[in-house]
C-alpha cells in the first residue's frame, strides 16, 4: 500500500474509531425506520386486520442464520458489552440456525403490556412521527448447526455433534410459514459492515413488518466486527462468510417448498452476496437461466450502497452472474459519502456509487440494453436519501423504501414502481414520483394488492 493510501486509511479508521468508541453497555436497539410513503400515503395498505404473529403461527419472531462463535453468556449484565450478547465477533465457520424474538421498548409506552396490534399499525402508518419507537431482540432460540456446513477442517469435538435435526426443524418451520403464506417466497436480509449480531435481525424485522409478515424473511448475521479499525480484516470475512451463503441458499432451495429467494445486500453485505452468486454461476457455467432457478430458485437481488469494485463486478458479469438471480438490482447515489470514502481510499469506483456525470460508457449502454434483469436504480434525487452520511437511505428514505418493498412484495418492474429510465438506461426518482406512483397503482389489479387476512 503506497504512502498517501496509508495516511487515507488512517484517517478513515480514526474517524470510525471516535464514532464507535463512544458506545457503552446498553440493550441494542435501532428506531422503526420511518414509515415508506407508498404505505403512508394510502396507496397500499400491508398490514392485515388480525395480527399475523400469533398463537396459530408456527414461530413468533424472525429467523436467522449465523457463522459467528455463540457467546458464552446469552444475557445482558452491566459488566457485559452490547456486542457480544448473544455471538462473539468472530469467525465461527459453522452456520448456525436459530430465531429471535423482537418487541418494541414498552417505556416508550410507559411500560404498558397491552399494545393492540391496531395501535401498532397506526404508529407504523405514520408519515410525521412525533416520538421513536426502539426496536430490540427479546430472547433468541438456537436450533443447532446446518449439518452442510460442517467440513474436513472441523474440529473433532464440533463433528461429533452434527446432526441433521438442527436443518430439519428449520425447515420444517419455513414450509410451514410457506404454507399459510400468500407469497411461497423466502426473503433474505445481508448487512453491512461493522454491525453487531442483533442488527440484522432487527432490520429484517422491519422490513418483514411492512411486508404485511407475509412469505419467510430470513437475516443472515455474518461476522462482522463492530469497530472502525477492522475494515480491512472484515473484507476477507465478507469472502469467507460468502460461502456458507452459497450453502444456506442451496438447502433452502433443496429442502424447503420456497419458490423464489430474494436477497438484500446491504454495504458490505452486498460483497458477501455477490462472491455467493459469483461461485454459484462457476459451479453452473454454461447452464440456462431456466436451470440454474430449478436448482436454486434465487429471485430478485438487491444491492444496496455496494461497497464491491466496479471492476471486479464487471469480471462477474464476464463469468455468468446474471444467469443466477431472476433480476439483479444496483442501488446507487452520488451522495453516498461512506462510498465516496471508500473510493478515496481505494481509488477505484464502487459499484454503489453513481456514474461521473451520470455517463456510463456506451459499451455498458449497450450491455443494459440487451441484459433487461441487470437494473441500475440512482436513488440520488430520492426524497431524504442524502440524509445523514447518505449510506442508509433504504430505511432513511420513505421513497426508497417504498421501491424496495414494491420489488420485494410484488415483484413489480421499475415502470410499475414509478421509476423514469434516464438516456444511458438507468433508472432514477422523478420530482413527481409519488404522484406517478399513485397513477400506476390505480391501474393495478386490486385482488394483487390485497394482504392477507
Amino acid at each position: 500500500m503506497q504512502t498517501g493510501q496509508i495516511m487515507r486509511f488512517l484517517i478513515i479508521l480514526l474517524a470510525g474509531f471516535f464514532v464507535v468508541s463512544c458506545a457503552g453497555p446498553k440493550v441494542y436497539q435501532i428506531d422503526l425506520i420511518p414509515a415508506p410513503d407508498v404505505f403512508a400515503e394510502g396507496l397500499v395498505n400491508p398490514f392485515p386486520e388480525k395480527p399475523p404473529i400469533g398463537k396459530d403461527a408456527p414461530y413468533n419472531g424472525i429467523l436467522y442464520a449465523t457463522d459467528r462463535l455463540p457467546a458464552e453468556k446469552t444475557f445482558l449484565t452491566p459488566e457485559s458489552q452490547e456486542d457480544e450478547v448473544y455471538y462473539k465477533n468472530k469467525r465461527g465457520t459453522l452456520l448456525r440456525l436459530g430465531m429471535g424474538r423482537i418487541e418494541i421498548d414498552r417505556r416508550i409506552f410507559g411500560g404498558r403490556q397491552d399494545i393492540s396490534w391496531d395501535e401498532v399499525r397506526r404508529i407504523s402508518l405514520e408519515k410525521n412521527r412525533l416520538n421513536s419507537y426502539p426496536l430490540q431482540i427479546k430472547d433468541i432460540q438456537e436450533f443447532g448447526v446446518l449439518d452442510r456446513s460442517y467440513h474436513i477442517f472441523s474440529s473433532k469435538k464440533a463433528l461429533a455433534t452434527k446432526s441433521s435435526k438442527p436443518a430439519k426443524k428449520y425447515a420444517g418451520l419455513i414450509n410451514k410459514k410457506l404454507a399459510i403464506s400468500k407469497k411461497k417466497d423466502i426473503y433474505i436480509y445481508v448487512h453491512g459492515y461493522n454491525t453487531v449480531f442483533e442488527d440484522p435481525l432487527l432490520v429484517a424485522s422491519e422490513l418483514w413488518h411492512y411486508m404485511g409478515y407475509d412469505g419467510v424473511f430470513i437475516a443472515y448475521s455474518w461476522p462482522a466486527t463492530p469497530r472502525g479499525l477492522a475494515y480491512l480484516a472484515d473484507l476477507d470475512t465478507a469472502r469467507l462468510a460468502s460461502r456458507n451463503l452459497r450453502l444456506f441458499l442451496e438447502y433452502l432451495s433443496e429442502e424447503t417448498d420456497v419458490e423464489n429467494i430474494h436477497i438484500v445486500g446491504y454495504s458490505m453485505g452486498t460483497r458477501v452476496t455477490t462472491y455467493a452468486l459469483q461461485d454459484s454461476a462457476l459451479i453452473y457455467k454454461g447452464e440456462s437461466h431456466e436451470k440454474i432457478h430449478k436448482k436454486l430458485h434465487i429471485g430478485n437481488v438487491m444491492l444496496i450502497g455496494s461497497d464491491l469494485d466496479r471492476g471486479v463486478f464487471t469480471g462477474f458479469m464476464l463469468d455468468g452472474v446474471l444467469n443466477v438471480p431472476s433480476t439483479l438490482n444496483i442501488y446507487m447515489s452520488d451522495t453516498d459519502s461512506a462510498l465516496g470514502a471508500s473510493n478515496w481510499l481505494f481509488e477505484r469506483a464502487r459499484l454503489g456509487e453513481a456514474w461521473v456525470a451520470n455517463r456510463p460508457p456506451k459499451l455498458f449502454v449497450d450491455y443494459l440494453k440487451e441484459n433487461p434483469n441487470l437494473r441500475f436504480i440512482d436513488v440520488t434525487s430520492a426524497k431524504d436519501a442524502a440524509s445523514g452520511n447518505g449510506h442508509h437511505y433504504f430505511t432513511a428514505s420513505p421513497w426508497v423504501s417504498s421501491d424496495l418493498l414494491l420489488t420485494l412484495m410484488y415483484g413489480f418492474s421499475p415502470e410499475q414502481r414509478g421509476l423514469k429510465k434516464d438516456g444511458y438506461g438507468m433508472w432514477e426518482f422523478g420530482k413527481d414520483h409519488l404522484a406517478r406512483l399513485r397513477k400506476l397503482l390505480k391501474t393495478m389489479d386490486p385482488e394483487l394488492l390485497k394482504v392477507n387476512k
